[in-house]
């Protein structure tokens, strides 16, 4: 049964994954309980509408499908994604995803530090023999907060394009939240979350900022449109390394995050007034961001992150917020040892935290939309819209891959 707290008409889930012995020993150790509200997520879901995601490991394609790959260089993540397009979306035949940490110490001296840049390069490389397997039509690199802040972050994507021939481009705050809504396009419209709203503000929580988009939609006619849009240079890096590490112990720390998140906030609300909207039951909240998706987890009592339990599924406002209290309370280590995160990510999943209790403390809406997609599905999108003006399909896209790099592809069997 539902803690009281969540007691509402909510809808358990089953995983398939998910035994009822490892839930039942993940609700002892986390003091959670299943009270996401989701739809049915027995399956990986083959999303239709707009956009769509299915993540399949199937052997690559033969010649005659269009292939296009998306890479996202973030503050935080580097991930890649070649998917091909289905009649409802598209379908992920590969993707990759590393935490690189290329705005740590950014804050602090306003440059990209070589440990970083290494550590990202790496990645980078990793990316461009994945993207040597598939004949790829169609290419789009983007680079997000820490190069857009970086004094050295142009000259870093020259010495990148050189190694790894990617020509990654240095996106504003306005294309990312831009990008950030077409991936979750079909969760605006979708129906199984209510009924029509005209308005959605949906947020992604990023290493070196925090995304905020104000969207007019359109269910019947299934459009949306972007009114104001606000790139907070407030993320899970920077305020970890603004606050320091306190922040697994000290609730001071913690508070005191929130409120800096929560000051930066207040003017884009005074301008916009979203509110009045929310009081008025015309608003969809959607967070994108990893720190959403690991509440969701958290709630769900998963035994290590499945996306397809977590992506399209909602949230209950007062569910999340028990999460964080429980996080608080398990102290760095019991973060750290949670399957769903790991030492890796720990350090900055309660930085998350305060940055989504500050966005709700502004616009409590009662429930969240989670969605596991972001850039990369969006640019994927774009690609997909804007191929019949392309070139013949003979003619693909390929990668300028350095000799030096060809040459260990070669030996390594790629």
């Amino acid at each position: 049964m539902c803690n009281p707290l969540f007691q509402k008409n909510f809808h358990f889930v089953t995983y398939l994954s998910c035994s009822l012995r490892v839930r039942a020993q993940n609700k002892r150790q986390y003091g959670l309980t299943s009270c996401l509200r989701t739809g049915q997520m027995d399956r990986p879901p083959s999303w239709t509408g707009r956009s769509g995601r299915f993540v399949s490991s199937s052997p690559p394609l033969g010649g005659e499908e269009d292939l296009f790959a998306a890479l996202d260089l973030g503050t935080n993540n580097c991930r890649l994604m070649v998917a091909t397009q289905t009649a409802g979306g598209f379908r992920v035949v590969d993707s990759y995803s590393r935490m690189v940490r290329l705005g740590e110490g950014l804050h602090h001296s306003g440059k990209l530090h070589k440990a970083a840049m290494d550590r990202t390069l790496e990645a980078l490389q990793t990316c461009a023999e994945r993207l040597s397997r598939w004949p790829v039509r169609e290419i789009r690199a983007v680079a997000t907060e820490a190069c857009r802040r970086a004094e050295n972050g142009q000259a870093f994507l020259q010495h990148v394009h050189q190694q790894t021939g990617f020509d990654i481009k240095i996106i504003s705050g306005r294309e990312e939240a831009c990008l950030a809504v077409e991936s979750c396009a079909n969760l605006l419209h979708n129906p199984r979350f209510g009924p029509p709203r005209n308005r959605a503000l949906l947020f992604d929580i990023g290493g070196g900022s925090t995304e905020i988009a104000w969207v007019r939609t359109d269910s019947t006619r299934q459009t949306e449109e972007l009114i104001g849009y606000l790139s907070l240079p407030v993320g899970v890096i920077t305020l970890s390394e603004q606050f320091g590490h306190a922040y697994s112990t000290d609730d001071r720390a913690y508070r005191k995050m929130v409120e800096h998140t929560r000051h930066h906030l207040r003017e884009f609300e005074n301008v916009y007034r979203i509110r009045p909207e929310i009081r008025r039951k015309q608003t969809r909240l959607i967070g994108t961001s990893g720190t959403v998706t690991t509440l969701a987890s958290l709630i769900l009592n998963l035994p290590r992150y499945a996306r397809a339990a977590v992506d399209g599924s909602l949230l209950p406002a007062s569910s999340a917020r028990l999460a964080v209290r429980t996080l608080q309370k398990m102290g760095a280590d019991g973060i750290a040892r949670h399957p769903c995160i790991g030492p890796d990510r720990a350090p900055f999943v309660l930085p998350g935290c305060a940055i989504f209790e500050a966005i709700h403390d502004v616009w409590p809406v009662e429930d969240i939309i989670v969605a596991d997609r972001g850039l990369r599905d969006g640019m994927v999108l774009r690609m997909i819209r804007g191929k019949s003006g392309m070139a013949s399909r003979r003619n693909r896209a390929s990668l300028s891959i350095p000799p030096h790099l060809r040459h260990s592809m070669q030996a390594t069997g790629l």
